[in-house]
């Protein structure tokens, strides 16, 4: 290989970035573009990345962090257990064979496609609103182990010679509820795999296969360089915290997440000992997810604007003692951990560094992601439906200022459905949608506020709610005030009623579900 230093000067490195991450973000346009779900083109739940021969991440796109940080595993299992072919896509969903949670389906191509020897790989990863599994939307809390969940796809192709295996997609999408949604999902997660390929393929004619692929070897020694002088400016020691989950969906015991910060001239073990074992409930996540919220940490806390790939992870060691709640075995449910325990490693992580940095960690965001699913049969359109949504929440302040208000935050980097595009697509009015005014921790710098939304159904309809801080706030840092915790309540005939912050129920026409969600927590102490 050409040496480093031929492409290693900053006019190299930026363009390098820039070509690699328009690469993957043009594949996320299409995806977003080409798909039929609201929950892709509307909310924009998907990631896009490029991997090179060796299946190492080279650029992750700014899309949703819980997928970005797992990803690599996914490619690595796929690499491992059942790499593409000439001509071939493969797709995965088993969480335990490098996914997340089932309904995130993960598609693999090689480049060149019809190659067997790839130089890179595309890959991209989308959130289908039901993949089967006992309950619409496939998300709801009472699962107690995956195969209630949904169907499970491990390492398979999906396309063979170009087109989408008609064996295989059969068999998928008569075990989901919504089958022509999930086929026109599928057919974007394609589309954009092709379009990554086309762009490859016009970067290799313009700079050369050895120049590309230089660069992009460069880009990933780029960022662990950039990370590692980052982690020299923690001071060295120990740092520990502990945070809690309430309850797994099944019990309403709370579930303790502890970690252990070992900082050491530019490098730091981040160990989870201590965490409690994996939960009937499906509130658990697979290794990969646990690692993703760490990596999005670290990332975050370097000040620079450097590329996201391989090269971020390379100077964290993490050790996740295989069974417990953030490392979690077959058969354990887990479409929970995916979303509400990833958004709580960020904080406990976080909230482990304020005392190496405390004017660098901000005060803790909502929290949650706040996931609502709402299904149903004959609606409007006589159609089956399953709608699928995280709820935003406050944003916590920090030193530089206060929090942004109804914005998603953390491990989620998605979008509210439009009022008018949930109307049109689903049979369901919107009856408020609103910042929850005052939900904000107070402070110097006050935390951002919640969000209030109010959902009514026209049919009969289950529903589902899995979120989390109802009992314990938003704590603010450096004495800045705790943030108004969520709550939920289901509205029939002018009466509401309070709601857990992990439940199933059956909605009558008419009835409405009311969310609030967390603000974030103050910075400082307020100035009197």
């Amino acid at each position: 290989m050409t040496s480093p230093s031929v492409y290693f000067d900053p006019i190299s490195l930026e363009l390098a970035r820039h070509v690699l991450g328009s690469l993957v973000e043009e594949m996320g346009q299409v995806l977003m573009r080409s798909a039929f779900s609201a929950n892709i083109k509307e909310r924009r739940d998907y990631s896009c990345a490029l991997f090179d021969g060796r299946g190492r991440a080279v650029a992750l796109g700014d899309h949703m962090p819980v997928h970005l940080g797992s990803m690599p595993g996914a490619v690595e299992q796929v690499l491992k257990i059942r790499p593409p072919r000439r001509g071939e896509m493969v797709g995965v969903n088993d969480p335990f064979s490098g996914g997340t949670h089932l309904p995130d389906i993960t598609l693999v191509a090689p480049y060149p496609l019809n190659s067997s020897r790839p130089r890179f790989f595309v890959a991209n990863r989308a959130h289908h609103s039901d993949v089967g599994g006992a309950y619409p939307g496939s998300m709801a809390p009472g699962a107690v182990e995956i195969y209630q969940e949904g169907i499970v796809l491990p390492p398979i192709p999906l396309v063979r010679s170009g087109r989408l295996d008609p064996d295989i997609l059969r068999l998928l999408l008569s075990n989901v509820r919504t089958p022509r949604e999930r086929e026109a999902d599928l057919r974007a997660q394609i589309a954009s795999n092709l379009a990554g390929a086309r762009r490859l393929h016009d970067l290799e004619r313009r700079l050369g296969k050895k120049r590309l692929a230089d660069w992009a070897s460069t880009q990933v020694r780029y960022a662990s360089r950039m990370v590692r002088a980052f982690l020299r400016e923690i001071p060295d020691g120990i740092y520990s915290a502990q945070e809690c989950l309430e309850g797994d969906g099944v019990s309403a015991q709370e579930v303790r997440l502890e970690v252990r910060l070992l900082v050491r001239a530019g490098r730091v073990t981040v160990d989870f000992s201590g965490t409690d074992s994996q939960t009937p409930g499906n509130i658990n996540a697979v290794e990969a997810i646990t690692r993703s919220a760490v990596y999005f940490v670290f990332r975050c806390l370097v000040r620079e604007d450097i590329p996201f790939n391989e090269g971020c992870f390379a100077a964290i060691r993490i050790r996740i003692p295989s069974g417990t709640v953030l490392s979690a075995k077959r058969p354990a449910a887990v479409a929970g951990g995916n979303v509400e325990t990833s958004q709580r490693v960020v904080d406990l992580v976080l909230k482990a560094l304020r005392r190496a940095l405390p004017d660098r960690i901000p005060a803790q965001s909502c929290g949650t992601m706040t996931n609502v699913t709402l299904g149903g049969g004959e609606g409007r359109t006589g159609a089956v439906f399953t709608y699928y949504e995280t709820i935003a929440g406050g944003m916590g302040a920090s030193s530089v200022g206060p929090g942004q208000s109804a914005v998603h935050t953390a491990m989620t980097n998605s979008l509210n459905t439009p009022v008018e595009a949930l109307e049109q697509a689903y049979p369901l009015r919107v009856l408020e949608y609103a910042v929850r005014r005052g939900s904000g921790g107070a402070g110097k710098h006050r935390g951002g506020d919640g969000v209030v939304r109010e959902i009514q159904v026209i049919g009969p309809t289950e529903a589902s709610l899995l979120t989390d801080r109802y009992l314990r706030p938003p704590a603010g840092a450096r004495g800045g005030e705790p943030a108004r915790s969520g709550c939920a309540w289901v509205v029939r005939n002018g009466r509401a009623k309070r709601l857990g912050s992990k439940v199933r129920l059956k909605l009558l026409p008419g009835d409405s579900l009311r969310l609030a969600t967390p603000g974030g927590g103050g910075w400082g102490r307020k100035l009197r």
